[in-house]
Order: structure tokens, then sequence, then C-alpha cells
């Protein structure tokens, strides 16, 4: 005898031995052609497939640009649609009028802030997966899981997208932190700029080196458990200004746990253990205007929140913004007073799944609500809003997607935060002015950087005291 479970069902059925081998291959089909059934109208990673009367044109495979381009060529040259003009503009004198394509954040920026606007160009579905990201995918289709208390994700066929029909806010949020980049990323002179205070002209201006690497997302596939459940690694050294020159810091992600934080103090020459470096705490060096897990739209854990998936909603959001990945671009032309240059900046109408987060009873954030806005074609956070103890909204941030060339996939690495109670914004994740362009790893092999080892805490003093 022996017990076969249905899941799709919920059933368990006892079966003679002699009807074994027949019969899970009919309940394997059923499983299959249910799965197959419920994706129907959907592209590989979950979005759907079908066009909108508003502009939103059907997917097909993306061919995102023109012949030639190689690492080092600027991105933006090679864009398929850059002879577009955009449709229009929305700006202060109109905004009423969109204010329904807009999400509040955004809104919020076009009124309170003079001279800002938003040039929204025809809609590109430029984001697809490559067939390995595809094939680990449907694998999800019934296997990936959460954790018990459904902030973690607990398992799935990686790299791929874990739910390919999310049904829980947390699930989508899982979705965007596992979206296919390659295995690693590499940034070097990355400048992250905050403006100055109001009435100031002293920008902040720190420049790093950044390496991440993600040990589940090698072609060859793997389970996320299998990979111990470890989101990303992350090595960063501070190049400049002299006063934080030579700081340098690794961490550890993982789902369902604090991050493994490990900071070097070249003036103590010694490494330090920072368990409390995650949520809300401000980053070193920023005045305070940059928190933990605001890095690039959203990082670290979900445990402190509620999180609630309102649905999917026909949004302008940034997309295939590739003037912000222009790394021969001089930062004063593009990082004005009060905002990014709108020249840098393209919009675009695409659906998006909106995600809620609340703070949940007896844990404390300095953003008590959080809304998220994620893109349905490439899992990329797009923006997302934080509210305030009294509901007001306080930051606002933009991520800038772009396709990107070497992993077939999109990423919104780029972003821009906007400070509104203090009137003051960063940029991050954006090579502009390093004149050395990102690079996304698709294949680790040889490069020290793609390696565990590379992110130990020996190999941190190593590196920070040649």
């Amino acid at each position: 005898m022996i017990t076969v479970f249905c899941k799709t069902r919920r059933q368990t059925a006892v079966l003679p031995k002699s009807m074994t081998i027949p019969l899970l291959a009919t309940l394997f089909a059923l499983v299959t052609s249910s799965a197959l059934a419920q994706t129907a109208g959907l592209t590989s990673a979950g979005a759907e497939q079908a066009g909108t009367a508003s502009g939103i044109p059907a997917w097909s495979s993306p061919e995102p640009m023109t012949p030639g381009w190689s690492y080092g060529k600027p991105r933006k040259d090679f864009f398929l649609f850059k002879s577009d003009a955009p449709l229009y503009t929305i700006d202060a004198s109109n905004v009423d009028k969109y204010v329904g394509l807009l999400n509040p954040g955004q809104a919020a920026l076009v009124k309170g802030i003079k001279g800002y606007s938003m040039p929204v160009y025809p809609s590109r579905r430029t984001c697809g997966v490559p067939d390995f990201v595809a094939e680990n995918t449907k694998k999800n289709v019934g296997f990936s899981k959460m954790s018990a208390d459904g902030t973690a994700l607990a398992d799935a066929y990686t790299p791929g997208v874990p739910f390919l029909e999310p049904k829980t806010g947390a699930e989508a949020m899982w979705n965007a932190k596992m979206r296919y980049r390659g295995v690693g990323v590499e940034l070097s002179r990355l400048t992250t700029s905050i403006s100055p205070r109001k009435g100031g002209s002293d920008w902040i201006k720190l420049t790093s080196d950044l390496y991440t690497y993600m040990p589940w997302a090698a072609k060859s596939g793997t389970k996320f458990a299998d990979a111990g459940n470890v989101e990303a690694m992350t090595y960063f050294s501070y190049v400049s200004p002299v006063a934080l020159a030579g700081q340098a810091a690794t961490y550890t992600s993982s789902a369902d746990k604090p991050a493994e934080v490990f900071y070097y103090f070249p003036g103590q020459r010694r490494t330090r253990r920072m368990p409390t470096y995650s949520y809300d705490a401000p980053q070193i060096g920023y005045e305070n205007q940059y928190n933990v897990d605001e890095s690039y739209t959203f990082s670290g854990l979900l445990d402190r929140f509620d999180w609630k998936l309102v649905g999917k909603k026909e949004l302008v959001v940034p997309y295939n913004a590739l003037g912000m990945y222009d790394f021969n671009a001089k930062p004063e032309d593009i990082l004005q007073p009060d905002f990014v240059a709108t020249s840098q900046r393209r919009y675009e109408l695409h659906r998006v799944w909106v995600v809620e987060a609340t703070v949940k009873q007896g844990m404390r954030h300095s953003a008590p609500k959080r809304t998220f806005y994620i893109d349905e074609d490439s899992w990329a956070l797009l923006g997302a809003i934080d509210y305030d103890a009294q509901g007001n909204i306080s930051k606002v941030r933009e991520g800038y997607l772009i396709p990107v060339y070497e992993t077939g996939t999109c990423d919104s690495l780029a972003f821009a935060q906007y400070n509104l109670s203090e009137g003051r914004y960063l940029v991050d994740g954006s090579p502009i002015g390093s004149g050395k362009d990102i690079k996304w790893i698709v294949d680790g092999t040889g490069n020290p950087h793609m390696k565990p080892g590379f992110y130990t805490t020996e190999n941190l003093r190593a590196m920070s005291e040649r």
C-alpha cells in the first residue's frame, strides 16, 4: 500500500501497489494540467500577456536593444526605442487630470516640488526571463512555500519566480526579492548623493565600491533551502570622503533571520559585528536621511510588518529609464537642487502589483505604514511610499527600471528617495559620474567576488588592512 497526497485537491488516497504507477501518472497529469490552466494567459514570469485599450501593449518576447552592444558601451545608445518622444508630460498645471494614473507619492512630488514634472512615453514591455528561469518558475507551481509566520521564503526552485500567482503581499515581495539579476552585481566608484539641507549648498557625496552575490542564482539551478536560505551577500568599501575612506562592511542577508553585518573601522583597525544595523537604523554617514531597509527601494526582513496584497493597477511608473544609468553623464547636470533632472527620467503606463505594509502590533518602525509598487513583467520594485505616525507621506522612492542586456531580464538598481518632510532627496545605485558601467554577472566562474568566501570577516579584515 502507498499513500499519495494531491496538493492541489488537498486529499489523501490509499492505493494498492498494482495501481500506484499508472494512477500516479494520471494524478501528475491532472495536477500539471490544473497548474497550466491556472496560469493560462500569463507570461512565464506571471504577468498578463494581454494588452489594454489604455495603451499597454500585449507582451511578446522582447528585443530591447539594437545590435552591437557590449559591456562598456552606453546602454541608452542601443535601446531599441531611444527615438521615442513623450506622449505627454505631467506637471503642476495638469496633475489633477492624471492623478488616477499616479501613486499618491508621485502626485505629492508633482504638487509639492516646484518645477518637478514627469515625461510619459509609449509603453514598451522590454522585460523577459531566460528559459532556465521560466522552467524553474513552472516547477515552483505547487512547490514554493513560505515560513510558518508567512514572512520568509522557505523554499523554491531558483533562479525562478517563487509564486507565479501570489496570494499574499509577502509572496509578492519575495517575488521581487528573488527576481533574476544574474549571480551578482559589481559597482565601482558608486556615488551616493544627498541634496543639501534647505538653505544650504553642501551635498553629501559618498563614493564606494560595492559587490553583491546571490548564491542561489547560478544557471545550473538549486533550491533556495539548499542555498542556505541566503538572499544575498554584499561587500562595500568607502573610497571617499576622507573621513570615511577605508571603512568597509560585509552583509549576509538571510530570509528568516537578521542580517549578519560586520563593519571595519580603520581608525581602530578592528572589525565589529553590528547586530542592530538593519530595519530603520540610519546608515552611517548620511545625516539620518537614509535607513538600512530603504536601500534599492526596499531591502531586509519582512517580519515587522503585516503585508496585504491590494491587487494590480495601471499606473505611470519609471520604466526603461536608461538615462539614470548613463555613466558618462556629469552629476552636476543631473542632480538638480530639488530633484533628478527630467531629461534622465522616463515614465510609462504599466500594470503593477500594489502591496501595503503595516507595522505589526507590538513592533516599531519609523514608517508605520508603507506601500510598494512592483512591475508585473519583471517583479522589480518601481516605487514605494513611507507614511509617518500621523498618516502623512514622509518619503517617496522611485526605482528606475531598465532592460539588462546581459541577463535578459530587467532591474531597478538605481533609485531616488525624496524626503518630503525635510525637503531633501538622495540618489543611489546609479553609475552617473563614475565613468564605469554597472556590471551584472551572469557567470561567476573565476570571479573572486562571486564566492561565499569573499564575504567572510577574515577576508573583510584582510582586504581592509592591505
